[in-house]
């Protein structure tokens, strides 16, 4: 089976970062996630990543660092999750692509059901909290 590459973006804004809920009767539909999404086979991730933000949220990102890469085992296929820094340039985030967007503390995202992928990504954005800057 191939594994399938997605990337997500830790999006900042002062001392908050944005989560995005998975849409009812989707797959995994529901569950909060990094806002982000696949790459096509002809895209470097960073390219994917502000291709994705722009049509799920209709924002324009500045792509930061890569904070953490995640691999994953789902039924359906693994996936190898890229999780980069990003700042907003441009618009406001809205949820064009899932069900609510919600701007997040570090300290509140253990209350939130995340997809499995993206749990080693909130792990590493809670070790980080002290030092969380996007750039």
């Amino acid at each position: 089976m191939r594994t399938v590459l997605v990337v997500a973006g830790l999006i900042v804004e002062k001392t908050k970062i944005l989560l995005a809920q998975r849409r009812v009767g989707s797959h995994r539909g529901g569950l909060w996630e990094f806002p982000g999404g696949k790459i096509k086979e002809s895209e470097e991730p960073r390219q994917a990543l502000r291709r994705e933000l722009q049509e799920e949220l209709g924002i324009e990102v500045e792509v930061g660092t890569l904070v953490e890469a995640a691999f994953h085992v789902y039924p359906e296929y693994p996936i190898l999750l890229l999780a980069y820094l990003c700042r907003v340039r441009e618009g406001v985030p809205s949820p064009l692509g899932c069900q609510e967007l919600r701007w997040v503390r570090a300290d509140e995202l253990q209350g939130f059901p995340m997809s499995p992928a993206d749990e080693p990504i909130r792990g590493r954005v809670l070790f980080l909290r002290d030092r969380f800057s996007p750039f």
